[in-house]
């Protein structure tokens, strides 16, 4: 593989101003990448901005509310008018929820989830797919585990995630003659802070680390295996051993499989 698989590769990256976007925008950096980096969040922006500055990547920012098709339009042309180009689409802008589905007195919440992690994606890509077509481009989804597991509580983050598999794993087979790779990676936990900032049923954040994310994998292990993964373009990713033999025995035993997701499940 190029050592440096990245240089001058013209990235956007969104949800960067924190967690896996943040430092998978400090990896590109050092490779020398022309970044885009998206978020609601401009002052954090700013300073991973900073920091991708000095460790060698050109960077812009642009504030971006994924939620809206408008913004994420504008988060596409904005990169095009500055890079001439598209390379490389990493959609990693996420929300968490932290409640029984039956704990919702409406929906707004839920749709507010899936508008976010699900349509996002769906937004961002399809404004980029043209250019990423011109440069026969690298195309990635940051889904969860729970794109590919059911969970003990139907809060919406798993029903978004999974749509993000479907979507993403048919564009692939779509786009098969078009030169565009397509990446998805599955994290289980990492430690980013992502349990303090979920939405609990009255919509108040729940201000506290789940005891889930308490002792997971760390963020730049978690960063490292997606980079090697896209600089790749591998299909897909599941990070963890646990992960891996859950697939197994939701195949093959999925009462037993429902059981523990059941007992192990926690909102705190």
């Amino acid at each position: 593989m190029n050592k440096q698989p990245f240089l001058e590769n013209v990235i956007i990256i969104t949800g960067a101003s924190s967690g896996i976007g943040e430092h998978l925008a400090l990896r590109f950096a050092e490779q020398g990448a022309w970044l885009s980096l998206a978020a609601r969040n401009v002052e954090h922006l700013e300073e991973v901005s900073k920091q991708c500055h000095q460790r060698g990547g050109k960077v812009i920012i642009i504030p971006t509310d994924v939620a809206e098709k408008s913004q994420c339009q504008n988060l596409i042309e904005q990169t095009v008018a500055k890079y001439g180009r598209i390379d490389t689409l990493i959609n990693n802008a996420g929300l968490g929820l932290a409640s029984r589905f039956d704990a919702l007195n409406d929906l707004t919440l839920f749709e507010l989830i899936m508008q976010v992690n699900f349509f996002g994606s769906v937004y961002c890509t399809h404004y980029a797919l043209p250019y990423l077509k011109e440069t026969h481009g690298r195309l990635v989804g940051i889904s969860s585990l729970r794109g590919l597991f059911p969970s003990a509580t139907a809060d919406g983050y798993g029903a978004s995630k999974h749509a993000m598999t479907e979507f993403f794993s048919s564009l692939r087979i779509e786009l098969a003659d078009s030169g565009v790779s397509v990446t998805i990676i599955y994290p289980n936990w990492v430690c980013t802070g992502i349990s303090s900032r979920a939405i609990k049923a009255d919509g108040i954040l729940t201000g506290q680390i789940s005891i889930h994310e308490k002792g997971a994998m760390s963020v730049e292990t978690c960063t490292s295996q997606i980079f090697r993964a896209v600089a790749k373009r591998k299909r897909e990713v599941v990070m963890t051993l646990e992960g891996k033999i859950g697939l197994w025995l939701r195949l093959i035993a999925p009462k037993i499989s429902d059981q523990i997701i059941r007992k192990t499940t926690d909102l705190r």
